[in-house]
């Protein structure tokens, strides 16, 4: 019974300590922190499904980039 006891008495001063440590700041500052952190995943994700899915043998097609001036034709 007195190792239950510890335990639950642990686990309330735990969950104390990190109650008082909470607040606005820290939940904005862990917020921001974890939508980098997942669009920084998001973007590998991309990069590696447009690396590893789409490359095939074909090779890239070229296209013009702009708009062609039709006063440097002769």
């Amino acid at each position: 019974m007195e190792h239950k006891d510890l335990q639950q008495e642990l686990f309330s001063h735990v969950v104390s300590r990190l109650q008082s440590f909470q607040s606005d700041w820290d939940i904005v500052s862990f917020a921001v922190f974890f939508i980098f952190i997942g669009m920084v995943l998001l973007l590998v994700i991309l990069v590696l499904i447009r690396c590893c899915c789409c490359c095939g043998d074909e090779k890239p097609r070229r296209r013009k980039v702009g708009i062609e001036n039709m006063a440097l034709e002769p």
